[in-house]
Formats: C-alpha cells, sequence, structure tokens
C-alpha cells in the first residue's frame, strides 16, 4: 500500500477522558458498562482530540510554508470552506462554510493553506466571532497583504436543538483589513462569493 493514514492519540490524556466520560454517563443514569456503551467512552475521548486538533496546530506556521514571492496583486478568493467546530458555551457542533480572500503584496501562499487556516481555528472550542478575526489575523500577520476578508456562515446546534430550537437559523460573521475596508472592494468581494 502507497499511502497509510494513522491516528495516533496522547495515552495520558485518552486515559484521562475515558475515566472522565465514563463517569458522565453514569452521572446521567446510563449503565457505562451496557454493550452498547462498552467503548463509547473511548470513542469520545478520541472523537473530542480529534475535534480540538487545532490547539496543536501553528496557522502561521502553515502559512509559511507554502509562501510565495509573486508579483500578482488582485483578489485571490476561497469560497466554501467547510467548517467544523464546537461552541465553547455548550460543546454542541456549529458548522458551515468560510469564504477567505486577500489580496497580495509580493506574497502568496498555496491556496489549501487558506482551508488549513480556517481548520486551526475551527478545530477549538469556539465562537464564531473570535473565529473569524482570528482567521483574518493569522493571514494579515503572515503574508502582510494589501487586506484580507473572511466571512463564515454557520449553523449552531445550541440553537437548533436545545433553547430557541431554531432549526433554520443561520449565523453570519465577517471581518475586513486593509484594502477590504473600502466599500467598492468588499462589494467585489460579497458579490463574488454569493455566485
Amino acid at each position: 500500500m502507497a499511502y497509510n493514514k494513522v491516528e495516533s492519540y496522547d495515552e495520558k490524556i485518552t486515559s484521562g477522558l475515558v475515566k472522565n466520560y465514563k463517569e458522565c454517563l453514569e452521572l446521567l443514569g446510563e449503565d457505562a458498562e451496557r454493550e452498547g456503551l462498552l467503548k463509547t467512552p473511548e470513542r469520545m475521548a478520541k472523537a473530542m482530540q480529534f475535534l480540538t486538533q487545532g490547539y496543536q496546530l501553528d496557522a502561521r506556521e502553515i502559512l509559511n510554508g507554502a509562501k510565495f514571492t509573486e508579483a500578482y496583486s488582485e483578489m485571490v478568493i476561497v469560497k466554501d470552506i467547510e467548517l467544523y467546530s464546537m461552541c465553547e458555551h455548550h460543546m454542541l457542533p456549529f458548522f458551515g462554510k468560510a469564504h477567505v480572500a486577500y489580496i497580495p503584496n509580493g506574497y502568496i501562499t498555496g491556496l489549501s493553506k487558506l482551508a488549513r487556516v480556517v481548520d486551526v481555528y475551527a478545530r477549538r472550542l469556539q465562537v464564531q466571532e473570535r473565529m473569524t478575526h482570528q482567521i483574518l489575523d493569522a493571514i494579515q500577520e503572515t503574508l502582510q497583504p494589501q487586506g484580507v476578508a473572511v466571512v463564515i456562515e454557520a449553523q449552531h446546534l445550541c440553537m437548533m436543538m436545545r433553547g430557541v430550537s431554531k432549526q433554520n437559523s443561520v449565523t453570519t460573521t465577517s471581518a475586513f483589513s486593509g484594502q477590504f475596508q473600502d466599500g467598492t472592494t468588499r462589494s467585489e468581494f460579497m458579490k463574488l462569493i454569493k455566485k
């Protein structure tokens, strides 16, 4: 086999989470020893480590790993980047898409790196507002472009499954720097991501 993806989990963290998740199940009134739940604490422990792997990643390092000198100075957009995150208030998922653009100022980066930057911040306990600015700041600080634009549209299970129970609500956040603060450039970006 030419390719083999291997997942690796920290044993100390995994065992600690397994113990805590087993206790949670019991506190909820479940029998953690019944057949269907025997491996659930371990699966939960591994899932949570996967869903929060962004804490171990560095967005600036990712961008610098594929930073190239280039004279191109027009808008670069990667839109409809899928994202999956966890609300830090209820630890329930939120999911949607991010639209990221920048106007180079001597440097470009690999297009996939923009999607990876989104994942770095999405794979943490988050609020959408903060994540939007973290993505913008990482790109602005690393590439020093003429401007950055980030728009995120997401559905939050904490609003859909509990509380107000609004299943069709979508939250949109945005952040703009540099040339994207100009109305004309911002309008062009917004028009292009809606196509």
